[in-house]
């Protein structure tokens, strides 16, 4: 299994030894806007959920705090996210942490779920209470860079918050420490080429002008033999 540390605020440290991990999809907090998402993708061959928002499991070795991701070919591209990481059964074991969920294009057109499977979310290395920013959650800038160039940026305005999926886990029995679940993705910019060999997606609280950040190179493996 996976084990996560991360750097809180006023020096304290958490770490936890990942038991599930969950990724939301068409997770946006206007369900009309979703639709139009669903329609769009459905004319590049990715197949439409069976309903929105969506819930994925995903191994939960794939959860890393990494800087290099392995990929087998050129199209696969990562998401801005936010992460829960649920460590205790406290409220205040509920962590806020910054994430990119890696996805392999190619096999997204058989499937999501499977398309999930094939590279890792990378989760930033700083988290924060999750308590101690709920008051002003709406506000936190979600913004990513490909290759240097902004490819995403919004605000937690535009996703389900994390109340909703925190009922949702609660109702699963997986409120637990040990569950980590990513929120899905906002809306990337046009004309921005995703197959990037970098990425980096930043969390930014307004407030304090705090930034949490996770940063990964794409490495192509050797081709395989036989």
């Amino acid at each position: 299994m996976s084990v996560l540390s991360f750097d809180l605020p006023g020096g304290e440290s958490a770490e936890v030894e990942v038991i599930a991990l969950l990724n939301g999809g068409y997770a946006g907090r206007s369900q009309e806007d979703v639709a139009a998402h669903v329609r769009e993708l459905a004319e590049l061959g990715v197949p439409a959920p069976g309903e929105t928002p969506a819930l994925y499991p995903v191994a939960p070795y794939l959860a890393m705090q990494t800087s290099e991701v392995p990929v087998q070919h050129g199209r696969t591209s990562g998401e801005a996210e936010w992460a829960l990481v649920v460590t205790g059964d406290d409220e205040r074991d509920v962590l806020l942490t910054v994430a990119c969920d890696h996805t392999d294009r190619a096999l997204e057109v058989h499937g999501v779920a499977w398309s999930k499977q094939a590279g890792p979310d990378v989760l930033g290395r700083r988290a924060w209470r999750l308590v101690d920013v709920a008051d002003r959650l709406d506000a936190i800038e979600l913004t990513a860079w490909a290759d240097g160039e902004r490819i995403q940026s919004g605000t937690l305005a535009e996703l389900l918050t994390p109340s909703h999926w925190l009922d949702l886990l609660r109702e699963r029995g997986l409120l637990r420490a040990g569950t980590v679940l990513l929120s899905g993705t906002i809306p990337m910019r046009e004309g921005v080429n995703q197959f990037a060999a970098t990425w980096r997606v930043e969390l930014r609280d307004p407030a304090t002008g705090d930034v949490l950040d996770c940063e990964y190179r794409v490495t192509p493996l050797p081709d395989p033999i036989g």
